[in-house]
């Protein structure tokens, strides 16, 4: 039900560089550099957030975490992979490089019985959009002036529906039928989130329950046979 692959996730460590121009790691030197991007990405994530992606600028985030634009530069080559890494991080909770679908979370959609994976979906479901139901407005702004966000935006929604088709397939013990994929991908998409915890006034804990009774009653169990069709 759930985008479980994002871009960059690999990208976790930042090499430093000496004052040669060398690269080289050592467990202090890792650990800094660890620290530094984890400050920069929060910085990042703030600005984007309050001022949007226009009123965002590379010395802006430096400023905001306290380090000079040359050092922020060093880590992220420009504010598109800095946007990029920001909403990967928050797509996972972290800056560990695992993707969501291979974290113990996705792993319980397809445990137990059906309730319980529907449940088990929702859960991871409410916790992504959480993190990153702010970011969502900020891309759809990005890619409106700016074209490679716009492809970028275009392939992240058609991971999602893959994503959502293995989801689903785990829940259902089978493939999901065009049809099937379509309208769950629709209903787990970040806009229905926003309707209803934004603009409806809803809990996350309230999409959660929905989520997951709505999950129940669509979603056909194992033993349902596949249908013809879309």
């Amino acid at each position: 039900m759930i985008s479980v692959s994002t871009s960059r996730t690999a990208d976790t460590q930042h090499p430093v560089p000496d004052s040669g121009g060398r690269q080289y790691n050592s467990p202090l030197r890792a650990k800094r550099a660890a620290e530094t991007r984890a400050v920069l990405l929060a910085s990042a994530h703030r600005l984007f957030v309050a001022n949007g992606w226009a009123a965002t600028g590379m010395r802006d985030v430096a400023a905001e975490a306290g380090v000079a634009t040359e050092t922020l530069y060093a880590y992220f080559s420009s504010k598109r992979v800095l946007f990029q890494a920001v909403v990967d991080m928050a797509v996972v909770g972290d800056d560990r490089p695992v993707a969501v679908a291979d974290r113990p979370e996705f792993a319980a959609i397809g445990r137990g019985r059906h309730p319980a994976r529907t449940a088990a979906a929702a859960r991871l479901l409410t916790a992504v959009h959480t993190r990153t139901a702010a970011l969502a407005k900020v891309i759809r702004e990005a890619a409106a002036s700016d074209e490679e966000i716009a492809d970028e935006l275009g392939a992240t929604r058609e991971r999602q529906r893959r994503d959502v088709a293995a989801a689903a397939e785990l829940i259902m013990g089978r493939a999901a039928t065009i049809a099937e994929r379509d309208g769950l991908w629709a209903l787990a998409s970040p806009e229905v989130y926003l309707l209803l915890v934004e603009v409806s006034g809803w809990t996350p804990e309230q999409y959660q329950t929905w989520m997951a009774q709505t999950l129940e009653r669509v979603v056909p169990r194992p033993s349902t046979k596949r249908t013809t069709g879309p």
